[in-house]
């Protein structure tokens, strides 16, 4: 681990954001370039004198873990992460699935979403990071860990998981989740994370089985739906998705139209902020 290097790195990425940078507030003229440490240490979400001592060369060589989050954080490109962890003593995760590293370009749009729910999904429907309107709609979602960090695979497997859809809509939800599971195994092969996927749900659910054997492929880029909130009840929305160039992930923002009862029920969603939701274990 080379502290020297590792420090300079992290201050000089951090001096080069701003906060419009990460959708904050310019807010008063500040007295130092760039971001403050506890802004990046929120958004690795990470304690401020963690994020410190690494600045100060005083810090534990970070995990694999938290080197992903401070390079989500910092906006970091793939060549920038690569280098970030070589420094921190790491090997560089150039083998590790594209879902480890969330795309910067998608990021920079999530962070100018505020008013809306908006949150970034893998091809095998593992949410990567949501805004907050997107945790009062859903809950937050990126906590999963194993098989359960697809929501794909929760679909099928955790009952709790169709209860944010109507009743007579969750066939057609179950036809869709299977057609871009579909697509993602077309593109990642059987021998990929997709193929472990598609084993374990053939296993775990009839339904999947029966649906798979249709060979339906999709990937959607709009949709209108209707989403159950705890609190307020059903919603209406509409779904645009933004995909990065190699189609590994996507940027979901979801929308109601304006001056009608389903926005005024976001409007109220952003005042009642998170819900605690069911989670798997």
């Amino acid at each position: 681990m080379d502290r020297p290097a590792l420090a300079d790195f992290l201050r000089r990425r951090r001096e080069a954001l701003r906060p419009g940078d990460i959708g904050l507030p310019t807010g008063a003229r500040r007295r130092t370039p760039g971001l403050r440490r506890e802004e990046v240490a929120a958004l690795a979400t990470m304690s401020t004198d963690y994020y410190t001592r690494l600045e100060q060369q005083r810090g534990p060589q970070p995990s694999e873990q938290m080197l992903s989050s401070l390079a989500r954080a910092l906006r970091l490109t793939e060549g920038e992460r690569d280098y970030l962890f070589q420094i921190a003593g790491h090997n560089a995760p150039t083998s590790y699935p594209v879902t480890t590293h969330v795309a910067p370009a998608l990021l920079r749009v999530l962070d100018r979403l505020a008013d809306t729910p908006a949150l970034i999904l893998s091809n095998l429907g593992e949410t990567l990071v949501q805004n907050r309107m997107a945790d009062a709609l859903f809950g937050e979602q990126s906590g999963y860990t194993g098989l359960a960090r697809s929501g794909i695979y929760r679909w099928f497997t955790d009952p709790r998981e169709r209860l944010r859809y109507p009743e007579d809509d969750r066939d057609r939800q179950s036809r869709a989740q299977v057609a871009n599971l579909r697509a993602a195994y077309g593109s990642m092969g059987p021998h990929s994370r997709a193929g472990d996927l598609v084993t374990a749900l053939h296993k775990a659910s009839s339904e999947f089985t029966d649906l798979w054997e249709r060979h339906e492929v999709a990937r959607r880029f709009e949709d209108h739906k209707t989403l159950i909130h705890p609190e307020i009840g059903p919603i209406e929305l509409d779904c645009q998705a933004l995909f990065t160039e190699d189609q590994s992930q996507a940027l979901l923002v979801l929308t109601a139209a304006p001056r009608t009862e389903d926005y005024e029920k976001l409007q109220l969603l952003s005042v009642l902020g998170h819900q605690p939701t069911a989670r798997s274990t």
